[in-house]
């Protein structure tokens, strides 16, 4: 699909499906298989490994997080230089961006490989508990370097106008990893090491497989000589800046909570709070995929002067979000036992009652945070980094320390109650900068 047709010409509502519905369902795919992940572990490995694996995914996600900043700051320069017509600079963001986000994966992992050990044993987990979450995390460190590209490549690919191979890409990846998980755990009956490996090897074919139509030159970005220079580095960091300080962030906090809960509630607390983790790694993908595949328009249409399609699209975007938000409070409150009973198959009494009311006051996360999700990922786009680094870093950070210190004293429902208030703070904080940047948002066509 013509890339400059598609995000200058075609009508708001007409790119919305074009782009966005597949970008959901992309980031559906990979739910799923997240989801299903957690339920192979749960079933085949047992409570233990499902504690472990909740226990190690925050150091994992660490572990993508410069690679993401890499992907992410680099695709939107990229859009906007296209909208520009400048096609050589385009070019050598693209190129640069994949020599640094190869180099980083070398770098992340050797580092997160060595201090694999200590990591867990700081957490205060030890035991077999920590010797799985070492396994786990250190088949991810060994595959870095062949596997942190391939979030940025989906990135490339939608610039490009690849949308449905995009998609297409994303959902094989999905089923590739979760028929090798169930080989390795069902079949083989291989430790919790085999989860993490088919996962990585589902990352690794995909990378190579995304890669060709740029190898090809089949792509609208080409491969040229890099031309490193201060002031592109800068931009990608500046732009890419927002989703690594929440991946940071939130993996801190993820680090901060779970510390708690080992030494709260045991490894009890630790897999409700994984369930947990789980039911928002399928609902935040969806939101990801919507909102994140309309970037490339939106930064087409922002730096070509178009405010008026910028705000045509985001509208889309904002409702899209609040009905997907909105519908997913609804149905984790209504079932919040089966809900965990997928996850923790042998709970019962006092155990299926704690994870069920805990459930039950998660579910209010996502009557608010559609709008900072949304808003966020608009300010991305329009270069607005700041803005979407305040939203960022104060949702996956700031307002989940605050509330720990502040409802420390109702102990772990202080805890379940964190991620609504956090995200009801959120979007005071994002309605307020919509409010601040009103006149910039509402300027005519240039």
């Amino acid at each position: 699909m013509d890339s400059h047709k598609l995000f200058s010409v075609t009508s708001p509502l007409k790119l919305f499906f074009l782009a966005s519905i597949p970008g959901a369902v992309s980031m559906l795919a990979s739910a799923l298989y997240e989801t299903i992940d957690g339920i192979f572990v749960g079933q085949y490995l047992g409570a233990t490994a499902f504690a472990a694996v909740n226990l190690a995914m925050p150091f994992v996600i660490i572990n993508f997080s410069l690679a993401d900043l890499i992907g992410v700051g680099s695709s939107v320069p990229i859009s906007i230089n296209l909208g520009r017509k400048n096609e050589r600079e385009a070019n050598n963001y693209f190129t640069c961006a994949c020599i640094m986000i190869f180099t980083a994966g070398i770098l992340m992992g050797g580092l997160l490989f060595a201090s694999a050990p200590l990591l867990i044993r700081l957490m205060g987990a030890d035991g077999d508990f920590a010797r799985l979450a070492v396994q786990y995390i250190r088949v991810y460190a060994l595959c870095s370097p062949l596997t942190t590209i391939i979030f940025a490549m989906d990135n490339f690919l939608r610039i490009c106008g690849f949308i449905r191979g995009s998609m297409a890409l994303n959902i094989f990846m999905s089923v590739l990893s979760g028929l090798l998980e169930f080989l390795f755990l069902g079949v083989f009956g291989f430790g919790v090491w085999g989860a993490a490996l088919a996962t990585c090897t589902g990352m690794m074919v995909c990378a190579l497989i995304a890669l060709a139509p740029f190898i090809r030159k089949k792509a609208l970005l080409k491969f040229v000589r890099p031309e490193f220079h201060l002031r592109m580095i800068r931009q990608i960091v500046i732009c890419g800046s927002p989703n690594f300080l929440n991946n940071i962030a939130g993996r801190i906090t993820s680090i901060m909570l779970n510390a708690i809960l080992v030494r709260v509630g045991g490894e009890l607390a630790v897999s409700i709070y994984g369930v947990l983790m789980y039911v928002d790694g399928f609902i935040q993908p969806l939101l990801y995929g919507m909102c994140d595949s309309l970037q490339p328009a939106v930064g087409y249409n922002y730096g070509a002067g178009k405010m008026s399609r910028v705000r045509a699209i985001e509208k889309c975007c904002f409702t899209a979000s609040a009905v997907v938000s909105l519908l997913s409070a609804v149905i984790i409150y209504l079932i919040p036992s089966d809900i965990s009973i997928l996850f923790m198959p042998d709970a019962e009494g006092a155990a299926l009652e704690l994870a069920v009311f805990a459930l039950e006051l998660f579910a209010f996360t996502y009557v608010t945070r559609w709008f900072s999700f949304a808003t966020q990922s608009f300010m991305l786009a329009i270069e607005k980094s700041r803005q979407a680094a305040l939203i960022s870093v104060s949702t996956a950070l700031i307002f989940p320390v605050l509330l720990v210190i502040i409802l420390w004293p109702v102990g772990l429902t202080g805890i379940w109650l964190n991620f609504s208030l956090t995200s009801l703070l959120a979007g005071i904080m994002a309605a307020v900068i919509l409010i601040r940047l009103k006149q910039e948002l509402l300027s005519p066509d240039a």
